[in-house]
């Protein structure tokens, strides 16, 4: 069995599974071995080790029932010309502020706005109006015939500002969003007064640690075909019951939400996202930043989140949280994102900031 079978259109035969387990099998004293050096000598690997067992112990049944939604802005489809159908959230203009600032959330990868940000919707909307685009391939965004790009995605932002007559906005990425928002602050400089990026790094393949986190993907598609991926969706939703109980009534909307994300588009968001660099021109973005540092993220480590911090001169932010903070951890994600947006604000000269503490949580 070629290693290429695993991301090519070809389905896997039993022989060539037999093959594959048998390659595998071949592996694992050796691998086993090593594991256990790197165990010993290794503090990091340790603590994956202690996240693993985490991760396999009791958690929850989830609710039976319909997958009714938490409390979201109106969702609407926009036409965007030359491009296609994408779906929208609009909180339309503040109560009495018709000049209240726009917040644009883009969300991270395998996600979708309502997923990555309901928590966030309300606060948001009390001060701002706020718009929160799927991207293609999540959610209910746009399917096209056309290979998946950032550049995509951050064009067809800046197509949906346009439509809804914005002329300027802040924009706010989380995780995948962050790259987004800064291709789309580089092409589209008119439209970006300020960003908040949380989760989310400059670079994401400068160690071999993280190249060999990205050459997973094959095993990522695997999974998606196979059906697999359901079984760890599951298994994520009833992690957040067992640590947030306060979206346990959400729980079905959540597993359906998950759901919506087309397999092959996730994998080539992946691929792209791990090929993105924006060290050649993010220090010359020149607009106001803040960076929310999730500080227990195992996903994009807080140092590369810093080195972004640093290559936009941003304030920051801390989330004592790991990347999956928005649902874990709804209120204090809630809290640092409402103080980031104000502090972005007041620095773009587009409205009074609220009090910013140097760390939440």
């Amino acid at each position: 069995m070629r290693a290429s079978d695993l991301t090519s259109g070809s389905s896997l035969t039993p022989s060539s599974l037999k093959t594959w387990a048998t390659v595998a099998a071949a592996g694992s004293l050796a691998g086993a071995a090593a594991a256990g050096i790197a165990y010993r000598r290794s503090p990091v690997v340790q603590r994956e080790v202690l996240e693993a067992k985490r991760f396999v112990s009791a958690l929850p049944t989830l609710r039976v029932g319909a997958p009714l939604p938490p409390p979201t802005p109106p969702g609407k489809v926009l036409l965007l010309p030359g491009r296609g159908e994408v779906f929208v959230r609009d909180s339309g203009p503040v109560e009495g502020r018709p000049e209240a600032p726009t917040v644009l959330l883009l969300h991270g990868w395998t996600a979708s706005a309502d997923l990555n940000f309901f928590p966030v919707y309300g606060p948001l909307a009390e001060r701002y109006r706020v718009v929160g685009v799927d991207h293609r391939g999540h959610g209910r965004g746009l399917r096209s015939v056309e290979h998946f790009t950032l550049e995509d995605c951050a064009d067809d932002a800046a197509a949906v500002l346009r439509e809804l007559g914005i002329d300027r906005a802040i924009v706010l990425g989380y995780s995948m969003g962050g790259p987004i928002a800064l291709l789309l602050a580089q092409r589209h400089p008119d439209l970006v007064a300020a960003l908040v990026s949380q989760a989310t790094a400059l670079e994401w393949r400068g160690t071999a640690y993280e190249r060999l986190v990205w050459r997973g993907l094959a095993l990522w598609e695997l999974n998606r075909r196979f059906g697999t991926f359901d079984v760890v969706v599951e298994r994520i939703v009833r992690e957040a019951v067992k640590y947030a109980p306060e979206v346990e009534p959400y729980a079905p909307w959540l597993v359906a939400e998950f759901r919506r994300g087309s397999g092959a588009w996730l994998t080539e968001a992946g691929r792209a996202l791990s090929e993105f660099d924006a060290r050649p021109f993010a220090s010359s973005l020149g607009i106001p930043a803040v960076v929310c540092v999730t500080t227990k993220d195992r996903l994009v480590r807080p140092h590369k989140q810093r080195q972004l911090a640093d290559a936009l001169s941003a304030e920051v932010i801390e989330i004592a949280g790991d990347h999956g903070v928005p649902v874990m951890r709804g209120a204090r994600y809630t809290q640092a994102t409402v103080a980031a947006v104000d502090q972005v604000a007041a620095n773009a000269g587009l409205g009074a900031a609220a009090h910013v503490g140097a760390a939440v949580g």
